[in-house]
C-alpha cells in the first residue's frame, strides 16, 4: 500500500485536505473580519491624556486636569481644518461643497468616539467628494478635502488601535484609489493616488514606531515594577533572616546556659535529696532537647550551606516519651489510643505530634495544677487527636501568653486540609480536638 493511499484512508469521508494557499485566504478573511467588521460599531470614546508624565506633573492641577483633554482638542482642531481645506480648494465654494467639507470633519469627529466607523465614513466621502469638486480641479481621485480627511482619520484610527488593522485600512484605501482610477484613465484628471498612499504610508509608519516605543517602555515599566516588587521581597526575607538569626543566638546562648547550671547545680548542694537531683536533671534533659530542637529549625538560616542533622522526626510512637517527659515536669495526663494503630505519612506523624506537645505545654503554662487527658484515634478517613485539661488547681498562678500556641497548630491543620476546635470546656478547662484527613492509598504506600 502507498503512503499516498494510508493518507486517503486516514483521512475522515466526506473531508478534503485544504491547501496552504485556502488556509492562507481563510486567516486573512478572519483577520480582515475581526478589525473592521467585528464589532466595527461599538463604541470606544478616546481616553483622556496620562498627567503622569515629566512635563504634566509640573503644571498646577487646575490646569494638569485641561491638559488632559489635549487630544481631544487636537482631532477637532484637525476635523476644522480638513473643513478649511476642503472650502479653500474650491474658492469658498458652493451648499454642496460646504456640506462635503462636513461630511469629512465628521469623519474626523467621528474617530472620537467610533473609530472603524470613522475610516468607513471617510472612505464613503472621498467618492460622494469627488463627484461634487469644482471642474478646475484635476486631482482624481482623491480631492484636496478627502485627501486631508482620509490621511486624518488613517493616522488617528492607527494610533487608537494596533498596527494589524491599520494596515488593513491602508489596504482598502489602496484598493479605492486604484479601482476609482480605473475608470478615469485619461482626461484631464491628474492621478493621486499614488501620492496618497506614499503620504499615508509614511505617517502609519511613524505611527506604528510610535505604538512598537510604547508598549517596549510599558514592558520595561512593568519589568521594573516586578523587579522592586522582588527586591522588596528579598530585603524582607533579609531581615527576617537577620531576626531569625538573632533569635538563634540570644535563645540558643540561653538555654546553653541553663543547662549548664542544671547540670552543675547538684554539685552545689551538700548532700541534695534525690528529688532535687531528678528535678535538676529534668531541667537539663528538656533544656538540651529545646535546643537540638531550635538549631534544626532555626540553624538553616545562618548559612547557605547549612547541613540539618540527620535525627529522625518525632512520630506518634514517641508519644509515650512525651507523656512521660511532661509528668516529669508535673502535669497528671492519661492517654487513650483507639482504633487499629498504623504507620501515617510523615507529615501527618509530625504534625499530630507537635500539636500533642503543643497542646500539653498549653496546658503547663496556663493550668498549673491540672490534670489533663489525651486521646488518639485512628479511623478510617484520618487520625482524630482531642487533648483535654481541667481547670488551674493549686498555688502557682497561670503562666500569660501570647496565644500563638493555639494558631501554630491550626495552621499545622489547615496545611493538612484537616479540621480543628479550640474552645473552654463547662468545669473551665479547654478543650482542643482535631482531626486530620488521611487517604486509604496513603496509609497502604507508607505502610509498604
Amino acid at each position: 500500500m502507498t503512503e499516498t493511499t494510508q493518507t486517503q484512508i486516514t483521512q475522515p469521508r466526506g473531508r478534503r485536505a485544504r491547501s496552504p494557499e485556502f488556509q492562507l485566504a481563510m486567516d486573512v478573511s478572519r483577520g480582515l473580519w475581526q478589525d473592521l467588521f467585528h464589532d466595527a460599531f461599538a463604541v470606544r470614546p478616546l481616553p483622556r491624556m496620562r498627567t503622569d508624565g515629566p512635563v504634566t506633573r509640573s503644571l498646577p492641577p487646575s490646569i494638569r486636569e485641561k491638559v488632559t483633554l489635549l487630544p481631544h482638542a487636537l482631532v477637532v482642531l484637525a476635523g476644522l481644518m480638513t473643513l478649511l481645506i476642503s472650502l479653500a480648494a474650491n474658492g469658498g465654494g458652493d451648499l454642496v461643497q460646504f456640506l462635503t467639507g462636513l461630511m469629512g470633519m465628521g469623519a474626523v469627529l467621528l474617530t472620537l468616539l467610533r473609530p472603524v466607523v470613522a475610516f468607513w465614513s471617510s472612505l464613503v466621502v472621498a467618492p460622494v467628494t469627488a463627484q461634487y469638486m469644482s471642474w478646475w480641479d484635476s486631482d482624481w481621485p482623491w480631492a484636496p478635502g478627502a485627501f486631508a480627511t482620509q490621511l486624518v482619520v488613517l493616522t488617528v484610527v492607527a494610533m487608537r488601535t494596533r498596527p494589524r488593522t491599520a494596515a488593513w485600512m491602508w489596504t482598502l484605501t489602496a484598493t479605492y484609489g486604484f479601482v476609482m482610477q480605473g475608470f478615469f484613465r485619461s482626461g484631464h484628471y491628474h492621478m493621486n493616488t499614488m501620492s496618497f498612499l506614499f503620504v499615508s504610508a509614511l505617517a502609519l509608519l511613524v505611527v506604528t514606531v510610535w505604538h512598537v516605543r510604547r508598549e517596549a517602555v510599558q514592558k520595561v515599566t512593568a519589568q521594573q515594577t516586578v523587579t522592586a516588587h522582588e527586591r522588596s521581597k528579598r530585603t524582607l526575607l533579609e531581615e527576617r533572616t537577620t531576626i531569625a538569626r538573632e533569635l538563634h543566638d540570644v535563645v540558643a546562648h540561653h538555654m546553653s546556659v541553663v543547662a549548664i547550671q542544671a547540670e552543675a547545680a547538684p554539685y552545689r548542694v551538700e548532700n541534695p535529696p534525690p528529688e532535687l537531683e531528678y528535678a535538676f536533671k529534668v531541667i537539663r534533659e528538656n533544656a538540651v532537647i529545646a535546643l537540638s530542637e531550635l538549631r534544626r529549625v532555626l540553624g538553616v538560616v545562618r548559612a547557605e550551606d547549612y547541613e540539618a542533622p540527620d535525627a529522625p522526626q518525632p512520630k506518634l510512637a514517641d508519644l509515650d516519651r512525651l507523656l512521660e517527659n511532661v509528668r516529669d515536669a508535673g502535669l497528671r495526663v492519661d492517654s487513650t489510643v483507639t482504633g487499629a494503630v498504623r504507620e501515617l505519612p510523615q507529615g501527618v506523624e509530625l504534625s499530630a505530634y507537635r500539636i500533642v506537645q503543643e497542646a500539653l505545654s498549653n496546658s503547663l503554662r496556663h493550668a498549673p495544677g491540672a490534670s489533663a487527658k489525651v486521646e488518639v484515634s485512628y479511623v478510617l478517613g484520618g487520625l482524630g487527636l482531642r487533648m483535654v485539661n481541667g481547670p488551674a488547681t493549686g498555688l502557682v498562678k497561670p503562666s500569660p501568653g501570647a496565644g500563638h500556641g493555639i494558631t501554630g497548630m491550626r495552621e499545622r491543620v489547615s496545611m493538612l486540609d484537616g479540621e480543628m476546635t479550640a474552645e473552654a470546656t463547662d468545669d473551665g478547662g479547654y478543650e482542643v480536638a482535631v482531626f486530620l484527613p488521611v487517604s486509604s492509598a496513603a496509609s497502604t504506600e507508607d505502610t509498604a
